[in-house]
């Protein structure tokens, strides 16, 4: 039986996943969206309520970076369920890594038509705090009183 496993991605792969998030969905300078999903499972024996979640079950976190075509970059398999996911991505290795500037994210550049450098980002919803390599939406709240940042969410 022949192993599978995801390569670490390169300066390469998070170039081409720059290139097609422009494409695709107009956002230039993304390499990645981030996020976690709860997977059910039955409570392991004294864990106490390490795995019980939000969702009034018991599960374990899988934490992706997705590419612009929804298909897996990177992952941490195993948190615990009670654990917020930006807390989980934050202590994951692959977090670390990124706050540590060891995952081979290319260097900042400039934008097609404007003259000031921006980072290459990842994008993550509101429970991951922002950090110069994630950028994520301005709080709900916000948008209320503030139609530019409406507009930002957007």
């Amino acid at each position: 039986m022949e192993h599978i496993y995801l390569p670490e991605p390169t300066e390469n792969i998070w170039k081409k996943c720059a290139e097609e998030f422009e494409s695709r969905w107009g956002f230039p300078n993304c390499i990645g969206s981030v996020d976690g999903k709860h997977v059910t499972i039955k409570r392991p024996n004294n864990s106490g309520s390490n795995y019980w979640c939000y969702l009034h079950e018991y599960s374990i976190v899988l934490m992706a970076i997705v590419g612009p075509d929804y298909k897996f970059i990177c992952v941490d398999i195993g948190g615990f369920g009670k654990n917020s996911d930006g807390g989980i991505f934050e202590t994951s290795n692959m977090g670390k890594r990124f706050e540590q500037n060891l995952m081979s994210v290319p260097a900042p550049r400039f934008l097609p038509g404007q003259n000031e450098i921006c980072s290459y980002v990842l994008i993550g919803d509101e429970a991951f705090a922002l950090k110069p390599y994630l950028m994520r939406p301005f709080p709900y709240k916000q948008t209320l009183t503030d139609v530019r940042k409406e507009k930002y969410n957007m």
